[in-house]
């Protein structure tokens, strides 16, 4: 038996995709999961440490992490319609020069906002968690938040106005669709890579198929969350670039690291 320990999120779309695989309800041949759940973040910093087998990642963690890991086909968080919003209470707002929350710096939605207001100062950015942006913002402890999974759903609840939608930016910006997550195997294990895809594909299969067996696991995960924002999240979420990147999503992978890269030789210099 192959002992691997996977990592992903607590949010609707992993725990949609991946119940299947952790408890039991496919063969899963040799492999034997052994299961983490955290947030995004804190699986980017995890991943710097290479802490787990396969891991849930940002894209935008993943440039950073090539020589460590290497990315799956399937699994991944990746579409149109689906990106990061800037909210704020006030319109007017002066964001070069504000108080922005993000939900880490390695996150794409962190990514994403500085390749839209690349003079901002990295010092500006306050890392914070992703559910307490929006009543960060609302309280005024920030100037504006950049708001990520179901986030985007609830913002007028905190009488919230969005500035920009990074999702849309990108998407006329590079016609490409938005990379935001995806799984990756460390590289001492990339021999089973094609079995890591394989398995993530028969995991997400099951759950569309069906549906009411993975609901118990994924409501445990999303706590407070309504059983309608679960749903949507799922729908935005997992789509066809989870079954598969394909070609349009190992190129906007590529569009992205060369924004990264350009990003990182600027901020360099």
């Amino acid at each position: 038996m192959i002992d691997i320990d996977i990592a992903f999120s607590p949010c609707p779309n992993d725990t949609f995709i991946f119940h299947a695989l952790v408890e039991g309800r496919i063969d899963t041949g040799p492999f034997r999961f052994h299961p983490v759940l955290a947030d995004v973040e804190t699986l980017n910093r995890q991943a710097m440490e290479g802490r787990y087998d396969v891991t849930k990642l940002s894209f935008a963690a993943l440039m950073q992490l090539e020589h460590r890991y290497r990315l799956l086909d399937a699994g991944a968080a990746l579409g149109f319609g689906c990106g990061p919003l800037v909210v704020t209470r006030n319109p007017a707002l002066d964001i070069p020069r504000a108080r922005i929350a993000v939900p880490g710096r390695l996150t794409t939605a962190c990514l994403l906002f500085r390749l839209w207001q690349p003079e901002v100062s990295v010092s500006n950015l306050v890392e914070t968690p992703f559910d307490t942006i929006l009543p960060g913002v609302a309280s005024g402890r920030f100037d504006a938040g950049v708001v990520i999974h179901e986030g985007r759903f609830v913002v007028d609840r905190y009488d919230c106005t969005p500035v920009i939608d990074l999702g849309d930016w990108w998407e006329k910006t590079t016609s490409c669709p938005i990379p935001l997550g995806c799984i990756a195997v460390r590289k001492d294990l990339a021999e089973h890579a094609q079995a890591m895809d394989a398995l993530i594909r028969a995991s997400l299969n099951h759950a569309r198929n069906q549906p009411e067996a993975s609901r118990a696991f994924i409501r445990h995960h999303a706590q407070e969350m309504a059983d309608d924002i679960i749903e949507r999240h799922i729908e935005l979420y997992v789509n066809d670039f989870s079954v598969s990147l394909g070609e349009a999503g190992r190129k906007a992978v590529d569009v992205l690291r060369t924004h990264w890269k350009r990003l990182m030789d600027r901020s360099d210099g």
